[in-house]
């Protein structure tokens, strides 16, 4: 296999990746309304470190476990902006928008 062949299959599980983690915020922004009409704090320290642990079990490689870890905080930790964006959302009308654009770097 060549270099563009491995490239293409990179690309298509990026494009699957992006999907999935979209589904995965669109969720977020569910609970983080749940939250917010019930009270409950926007932050579940418990919750993380559970979330966490769970992946870092079912990881068989080649990534390791620090590698799981700061990945999946990364994630959560832009969950929880998604919360608070909506969270100032509904309390104010001036608020960032939460498909403000990124840059991806170290592309393979």
């Amino acid at each position: 296999m060549d270099i563009e062949r491995w490239r293409s299959e990179i690309d298509e599980l990026d494009e699957e990746l992006l999907r999935l983690l979209n589904m995965r915020a669109r969720l977020v922004m569910k609970v983080g309304a749940l939250k917010r009409s019930t009270g409950l704090p926007l932050r579940d320290p418990e919750r993380e470190e559970f979330v966490l642990r769970h992946l870092q079990e079912l990881n068989n490689g080649p990534l390791d476990q620090q590698a799981v870890a700061r990945l999946f905080r990364r994630i959560i930790r832009e969950s929880r902006r998604i919360e608070s964006v909506m969270a100032d959302r509904s309390n104010s009308t001036a608020v960032t928008s939460v498909n403000s654009p990124t840059k991806l770097r170290g592309i393979a």
